[in-house]
């Protein structure tokens, strides 16, 4: 069988293009013992990858050039020789941009296609709506009545948090890019308020969807989103840094302006990786589950064809051309 996949074959400086990426194809290696193979259904595309296409240090190890990009994928077993994991059974793991994959069953997960869409695996049941948990219950752990504000609150991550957010009786607050993202927040997602960050009115439409000042926010954007919520977070509140894609392809660092805040309102500012807390996953997925039957959490997909499409859904991504998770189908 042959296999396609896209190769890292440059690094960007600045903003990444297609030309940093090549498509290949190579021939299927089979499983060896303690291996099985996987054929790959549906990729995520996420802004975390494009921290991976710089050699830089992070939490994570970069894709070096000629590598397969690295990605999660939900994908059918469809040969084993592994004692775990049998032919016809779903999976989810970090396969990469590529139809097949051979794995040991390191980092892989059985999903149930019978329980939920598999897409669902990669957004709301998988890495983006664990993060929204973790990051919101966990670490800004809201109480009744606060105002949580999140940024980039029609994606994968922001989309969860606000929901959360008002299941736990919260007012949410979403800072989001153009109009048509601001109505889908307020009206499909049940946010009380959404501000356009595009309008050129930043402070002052915050200030308005928060009369009472912010008590968390939960950051995905940084820059002049983090600067405006700064100037607006009431005594003792708490920032969870959860990404900051204004920033990945830029060439210069942004300085923050209102870092005093941090010091004069004894905010708690904490940066988090969720793999770094794979125990809550359990009870993550649990909530998440339970809050997605229950009708109480939406959640939206964009969905590109065929692994070529990857490198420009990717792109467009990274400029917020999407709505909710950026999905690529495979088969």
């Amino acid at each position: 069988m042959k296999n396609r996949r896209i190769v890292l074959v440059s690094r960007p400086e600045g903003w990444a293009t297609e030309a940093n990426f090549r498509l290949e194809e190579t021939v299927v290696t089979p499983p060896a013992d303690g291996q099985f193979l996987v054929r790959n259904h549906w990729l995520s595309l996420d802004p975390y990858m494009r921290g991976r296409m710089d050699a830089t240090k992070s939490y994570a190890k970069y894709v070096e050039l000629g590598e397969v990009m690295t990605g999660g994928t939900v994908g059918e077993v469809v040969e084993s020789r592994h004692p775990g994991f049998k032919a016809g059974e779903f999976v989810n793991g970090a396969l990469g941009w590529q139809d097949y994959a051979v794995t040991d069953g390191a980092g892989v997960r059985k999903v149930d296609g019978s329980k939920a869409p598999l897409p669902y695996y990669l957004g709301v049941l998988g890495m983006p709506g664990v993060t929204a948990w973790v990051g919101l219950l966990e670490i800004a752990q809201p109480q009744p009545g606060e105002t949580v504000v999140v940024s980039a609150a029609s994606g994968a991550v922001g989309s969860v948090v606000g929901q959360i957010a008002k299941i736990k009786g919260c007012r949410a607050v979403g800072i989001a890019g153009g109009g048509e993202k601001c109505g889908y927040v307020t009206g499909e997602l049940g946010f009380d308020a959404c501000v356009d960050h595009r309008a050129g009115r930043l402070h002052e439409d915050l200030q308005a969807a928060a009369p009472k000042g912010i008590d968390v926010a939960f950051e995905n954007v940084g820059g002049p989103v983090l600067d405006a919520e700064l100037r607006l977070m009431n005594p003792f509140g708490r920032i969870t840094i959860c990404g900051l894609i204004s920033q990945y392809n830029a060439t210069e660092p942004y300085g923050i302006r209102n870092l005093r805040s941090v010091l004069t309102n004894r905010l708690r500012m904490q940066g988090f990786i969720v793999s770094d807390r794979m125990e809550l996953w359990p009870r993550a997925l649990a909530d998440l589950v339970q809050w997605v039957a229950d009708g109480k959490i939406k959640y939206r997909e964009t969905v590109a064809h065929g692994l070529e499409s990857a490198p420009k859904a990717f792109l467009g991504m990274l400029r917020g051309e999407n709505f909710g998770k950026q999905l690529v189908k495979l088969t």
